[in-house]
């Protein structure tokens, strides 16, 4: 009776130290996981938003955290801009709050759908008539 039961202690302590193995590669793995899908991407927006507040300068529009639209009138100070929200207010806004610069493209059509307008305009006017 002795040597089975110590046997049999012997297999559940080795089993033990397998399941133990698989639970810290499941954590590396996990952990893994969230670095590569969660951690890193948020830090690349970081960045990104780091570079863009540095990028502000003097006349450009923007977006406040608080979903206001100003142009900035002075960004010499590296924490602080100086912007104006409507004719005559010119309030300070910490540079950090700032969400989105507003960059204004004019579309530009592509030979192909002004010919293709044309022709639609024309045939309009060939209707009416």
């Amino acid at each position: 009776m002795f040597i089975s039961s110590a046997f049999a202690t012997a297999e559940t302590a080795a089993a033990g130290t397998a399941s133990g193995t698989g639970m810290v590669v499941q954590l590396v793995l996990i952990m893994a996981v969230f670095y590569f899908f969660l951690i890193r991407p948020q830090q690349k927006k970081m960045k990104q938003h780091e570079q863009l507040l540095q990028t502000i300068k003097k006349g450009d529009r923007i977006i406040t955290g608080g979903g206001m639209i100003a142009k900035v009138l002075d960004a010499s100070d590296p924490f602080e801009l100086e912007v104006e929200i409507s004719s005559g207010v010119v309030v300070k806004v910490y540079r950090a709050t700032v969400r989105d610069l507003i960059r204004e493209e004019v579309p530009v059509k592509a030979p192909k759908e002004k010919a293709v307008a044309k022709k639609a305009a024309n045939a309009n006017k060939k209707t009416k008539k």
